[in-house]
């Protein structure tokens, strides 16, 4: 690598942006991996060559590399699920920077997430709940919301987590119990400047990880099925002045829990060996490639300059496998889904309305998959994935037609 690398996901989440990530970093030299949005509900499966798997949430996917991670301000902090990960790497605090301007998530940022998500009954939005869109609902409201900085100053660490235990759950965890786990975070972690993003890229080649999916957008998913992250290149045109906009696509479609998904096709054989239903996500659903779905997010994202393609190993043995170039909505055909203004919430909503009547109109299969969808999203594919090591990619240079690979 010799330039910056941001890796966006153009789906729902899921479609393997750890593999990718920890691809790049095995590839070459690679300063830091930066996290730029979401928090500890992020779910990114690495498996290394020697068989050993970590699915990271806050950590980056390169940490089994001995690639450092910065948590950037856009980030938000769980020190308390932070722990719990480290323990499971071996406690790699050298390997970690987070921005003393990041959010602070709390168990009782979580308990309201859980009571809002059960109030909902059937018609529940679809979360992690890790707390991570309450924490964002608490900041926009509150100018004094805890953040990574507080912990390093003890009496205001504690007046700011009482504040939001007293606004979300009075009777919940004692206030005690977590200023002495967030002091302790403090006591172990590198909190750092806002100049220090700008250090990291001055020094060398560095990979923006992304978090869920373009289609998850808070202003660009289907309202409200969405997540209270930006998930597109936005944060990371913030921090770096330039860079390569890398996204990512599966060969087939996922979505975890509620929502529009137009092609949805629960029959076909498409074993999941590393998501499946949990009690705030809901189900994982799976269906057709949706070039549709896919070229709105490319679009709403501004646009990318390569694509990784990942489990091309599937459609040799998934026969029915197809890819979906139009919908039929209230009897028209729609090859193109039309973005509305950015932040037009109402227009998002109205937008969730029609793809929920939407149907797939034209599928066909393929003879060269990676070509296809190439074609489709206008960008050429310079990472091929067969399978979740980095043995299993196929690595080309945006410059160069020669392939390299490792498998």
């Amino acid at each position: 690598m010799t330039e910056h690398v941001a890796v966006v996901d153009l789906g729902y989440g899921d479609a393997g942006k750890g593999t990718v990530v920890d691809a790049l970093c095995a590839a070459g030299r690679v300063r830091a991996v930066l996290r730029f949005n979401g928090g500890a509900q992020a779910a990114h499966n690495v498996v290394t060559e020697s068989g050993r798997h970590h699915t990271f949430a806050q950590f980056g996917s390169g940490t089994l590399r001995g690639v450092p991670t910065h948590l950037t301000r856009f980030t938000v902090v769980d020190p308390l699920a932070l722990a719990g990960e480290a323990a499971a790497l071996g406690h790699p605090f050298d390997l970690l920077t987070v921005d003393g301007d990041a959010l602070l998530a709390t168990p009782w940022h979580r308990a309201a997430n859980h009571r809002r998500e059960l109030a909902r009954g059937a018609d529940r939005h679809g979360s992690c709940g890790m707390g991570v869109g309450e924490t964002m609902a608490y900041a926009s409201e509150h100018a004094n919301a805890p953040r990574v900085a507080d912990v390093l100053s003890p009496r205001r660490l504690r007046r700011r987590l009482a504040q939001v235990r007293e606004a979300l759950d009075p009777h919940g965890v004692p206030l005690d119990d977590v200023v002495d786990a967030f002091t302790a975070f403090g006591s172990v972690v590198r909190i750092v400047g806002a100049e220090f993003t700008g250090r990291l890229l001055s020094e060398g080649p560095c990979v923006f990880e992304g978090a869920q999916g373009v289609l998850l957008d808070e202003w660009r998913g289907w309202h409200p099925y969405t997540t209270w992250s930006t998930t597109t290149f936005g944060n990371v045109d913030e921090l770096c002045p330039s860079f390569r906009r890398l996204g990512v696509v599966r060969t087939y479609t996922t979505r975890h829990g509620a929502g529009p998904f137009v092609t949805e096709a629960p029959g076909l054989d498409l074993p999941e060996a590393h998501n499946g239903r949990d009690e705030w996500q809901g189900a994982f659903r799976s269906g057709h490639f949706d070039a549709v779905a896919h070229r709105y997010a490319v679009e709403v994202a501004g646009g990318v300059d390569e694509l990784a393609v990942t489990h091309l190993d599937v459609p040799p043995r998934c026969p029915g496998l197809r890819v979906c170039t139009s919908y039929r909505v209230d009897g028209r055909s729609w090859d193109r889904i039309v973005p509305g203004a950015f932040r037009d919430l109402d227009f998002q909503e109205r937008l969730t309305g029609r793809l929920n009547r939407a149907v797939p109109d034209s599928l066909h299969r393929p003879d060269d998959w990676s070509a296809a969808i190439s074609e489709l999203l206008g960008a050429p594919v310079t990472v091929e994935s067969y399978g979740p090591g980095s043995g299993d990619k196929i690595m080309r240079t945006l410059d160069s037609p020669l392939q390299t690979t490792s498998r």
